[in-house]
């Protein structure tokens, strides 16, 4: 038998580490009242659609970086 330390993600169960399991093999799960762990991802905060307004400012925005005469700088 082998005890592998994982987390469920709402749909399966995702080991911590590498495990040499079989498909289709048995196993007993223990869950756990509480979490052990929260998985982090910072990341997400950043990933999403824009509005159209936010879309069209930042679209304009870049447009104006565009215009700015080399000699200016």
């Amino acid at each position: 038998m082998l005890a592998v330390k994982a987390y469920f993600d709402g749909a399966a169960f995702i080991p911590l580490e590498p495990i040499n399991a079989k498909p289709n093999q048995s196993a007993i799960i223990t869950i756990l009242d509480e979490a052990a762990f929260v998985v982090d991802k910072p990341y997400k905060k950043f990933i999403g659609k824009l509005s159209t307004e936010n879309y069209s400012e930042i679209t304009e925005v870049l447009l104006e970086t565009q215009r700015v005469d080399k000699n200016e700088w």
